[in-house]
C-alpha cells in the first residue's frame, strides 16, 4: 500500500515532484576523457553516473518490447526519439535512490535538451564541458582502440563533426545562462581532475581549505 509520503513524492503521472534531483550534463567529443572523469566524480562526490547509450543498450538486451523497438530503429539508421531516451533516464533517476546525477552523452542536440526539460521539469545545475582539440581526441582514440572497429580515422572525424554540429547549440544555450563549466581536457588525467574537483567543491569548503 502506498503511504502518504509515497504519494507526496510522486506526481499525477508518476514523475518525481517535491525535491528535484541535481542533474549535471556531461558533454565532450569522443576521446575527451568524459568516462574517466565521470568515474572520478562518482567516487569522490557521490554522484550516480547515467550514460544514455548504456541505458539504451541495456534496454535492448532486456528483450522488452521497448528494447526491440529501439534495436530496430538503430538497425535502420534512425535516431531514437528523445522521449524514449528521456523515459529511460527518468526511470533510472527514480529507481536509483540517489539525488545527484551525471548524465553523459545526452542531450545530443537542442531537441533532446528542450524535450528533457519539458518532460522531466528538471533544468541541469550546470554543464560540464570537456573541451579538447580534435587532434588530441583523434590521437587518444587511435591509441586506445585497437579493438573497436568504429575507430578508423574517417569514422572518428565523422563522429567529431556530428558532435560539433549537434552539441554546440546545446552548449551555447546553457552558456547564455551562465551554466557551462568548461574544462581543458587536453591536459593529463590528474590535472583535468583537479579542475573538475574545483567545479564540484562548494565555495565555502574551498575557503576553509
Amino acid at each position: 500500500m502506498a503511504t502518504a509520503i509515497d504519494s507526496a513524492t510522486k506526481g499525477q503521472n508518476g514523475s518525481l515532484t517535491g525535491k528535484k534531483p541535481t542533474v549535471v550534463f556531461v558533454l565532450g567529443g569522443p576521446g575527451s576523457g568524459k568516462g574517466t572523469q565521470c568515474a572520478n566524480i562518482v567516487q569522490n562526490f557521490g554522484y550516480t553516473h547515467l550514460s544514455a547509450g548504456d541505458l539504451l543498450r541495456a534496454e535492448i538486451k532486456s528483450g522488452s518490447e521497448n528494447g526491440t523497438m529501439i534495436q530496430n530503429m538503430i538497425k535502420e539508421g534512425k535516431i531514437v526519439p528523445s522521449e524514449v531516451t528521456i523515459k529511460l533516464l527518468q526511470r533510472a533517476i527514480e529507481e536509483s535512490g540517489n539525488d545527484k546525477f551525471l548524465i553523459d552523452g545526452f542531450p545530443r542536440n537542442e531537441e533532446n535538451r528542450a524535450a528533457f526539460e519539458d518532460v522531466t521539469k528538471i533544468e541541469p545545475a550546470f554543464i560540464l564541458f570537456f573541451d579538447c582539440p580534435e587532434e588530441e581526441m583523434e590521437r587518444r582514440l587511435l591509441n586506445r582502440n585497437q579493438g573497436r572497429e568504429d575507430d578508423n580515422i574517417e569514422t572518428i572525424r565523422k563522429r567529431f563533426k556530428v558532435f560539433l554540429e549537434s552539441s554546440l547549440p546545446v552548449i551555447e544555450h546553457y552558456n547564455s545562462k551562465g551554466k557551462v563549466r568548461k574544462i581543458d581536457a587536453a591536459k593529463p588525467v590528474e590535472e583535468v581532475f583537479e579542475a573538475v574537483k574545483a567545479v564540484f567543491t562548494p565555495k565555502d569548503e574551498k575557503a576553509a581549505v
